[in-house]
């Protein structure tokens, strides 16, 4: 068969239809345990839902297809995901070059976790390869970029970083959650694992919390398994099956996000109470150039900064009605929200704290034309 098109995959890849019922859609195995045939004798590989479920096994097939990988993994969050992917590929000693605008939460681990085991790290911007290179040592194993970037919309160059990860000895570990595997596949331009929050776009309905990792390094996902089963954030059943039904329609759904973004923007854009709009689509934006090879489009996700600060930043938030003031992103509806005071509050103080007057919205697939009118009537 020839190589599929991604929304052939999103919507089969993992499975076939039922053999004894025909069911198209894969049924949710709501059995913790599962039948043995003698000692030792595994149906299939099933033994225990914590090491393996059918429908899990489906969905991880699933995120791997989709990103173009040989092995996927499903956690119960991103967080989850993250905390396996740091814990597979890091020592007491080892070192990781992590963004200077990084998510809060991977902040938050790394630093007030990992850091008491004898994790060393160094920020970096991603939109700086010389910067990335200066950052590494002698013991860094990881190289750790979100893609645009969690709140500031930086997008690195994956290739040229995959490149700079490599020669110093490193993996580089890219945040694919702002992108998508519709609009961009790390692993094609030589990233080493592909790391999702499935809450947000992927599941897409805001009704599941999920995350997964993806590489074509066998060795590594054998240990990212070891951990996965051994300490167990793996998701149930039914958040396996919502997040599988969410990637069936990932492709048409990114493609409205997409849309309706680049309609806010030329708004915001001329808008006098916004001072600056970060987005990839923009020519004026540093890491323009870098998306326009590597991404499809540019995404759902708009960060702005207002002209009047931070209290005008926390009314625009106050004042929105379709908008809803809401932390998560990714989801049908819009959401908007204070990064400072809110995702990113774990920031503050630090060499990753955002600036106040900064506030991020998640493009939903509503109307366009009502999303401008609330985002107009609300900055007054």
């Amino acid at each position: 068969m020839t190589d599929q098109g991604f929304s052939t995959k999103a919507i089969h890849a993992g499975w076939d239809p039922d053999g004894r019922t025909g069911a198209v859609n894969v049924p949710i195995y709501a059995s913790s345990t599962f039948a043995q045939d003698g000692v030792g004798g595994m149906r299939d590989g099933f033994e225990y839902s914590r090491t393996g479920n059918p429908t899990r096994r489906v969905l991880e097939a699933n995120l791997a297809s989709i990103e173009g990988g040989a092995y996927g993994r499903g956690f119960s969050s991103g967080m989850a995901a993250t905390d396996a992917m740091l814990r597979a590929a890091l020592r007491p000693g080892d070192h990781l070059v992590i963004p200077n605008d990084a998510y809060g939460g991977t902040f938050r681990l790394i630093d007030k976790v990992f850091s008491q085991w004898g994790i060393t790290y160094s920020v970096a911007p991603v939109v700086d390869v010389d910067a990335v290179r200066a950052a590494m040592t002698d013991k860094t194993k990881l190289v750790w970029i979100e893609s645009p970037t969690n709140p500031l919309l930086n997008v690195g160059d994956i290739a040229a970083l995959a490149e700079v990860a490599h020669a110093g000895g490193a993996k580089l570990v890219v945040d694919n959650t702002f992108a998508t595997p519709y609009l961009q596949q790390p692993l094609s331009l030589g990233a080493d694992v592909v790391l999702h929050s499935t809450t947000k776009y992927l599941g897409g309905h805001s009704d599941v919390v999920g995350g997964g990792l993806v590489t074509n390094d066998e060795q590594l996902d054998a240990d990212i398994a070891f951990l996965q089963n051994g300490a167990g954030a793996v998701p149930g059943p039914f958040d396996a099956f919502l997040t599988l039904r969410g990637i069936k329609t990932l492709a048409v759904r990114m493609e409205r996000h997409c849309d309706n973004a680049e309609k806010l923007v030329d708004v915001l854009s001329k808008h006098p109470k916004i001072d600056s709009v970060l987005y990839p689509g923009l020519a004026s934006h540093p890491g323009h150039a870098a998306a326009e090879k590597q991404m499809r489009r540019f995404g759902g996700m708009i960060s702005v900064r207002l002209a009047g600060g931070k209290q005008a930043a926390l009314d625009f938030c106050a004042k929105t009605e379709i908008f809803t003031l809401a932390e998560s992103l990714g989801g049908i509806e819009s959401l908007i929200e204070h990064p400072g005071a809110m995702t990113h509050a774990s920031t503050a103080g630090s060499l990753l704290e955002v600036p106040d007057d900064l506030v991020r919205l998640s493009v939903g697939i509503e109307d366009a034309d009502d999303l401008i009118a609330d985002v107009e009537q609300a900055l007054g």
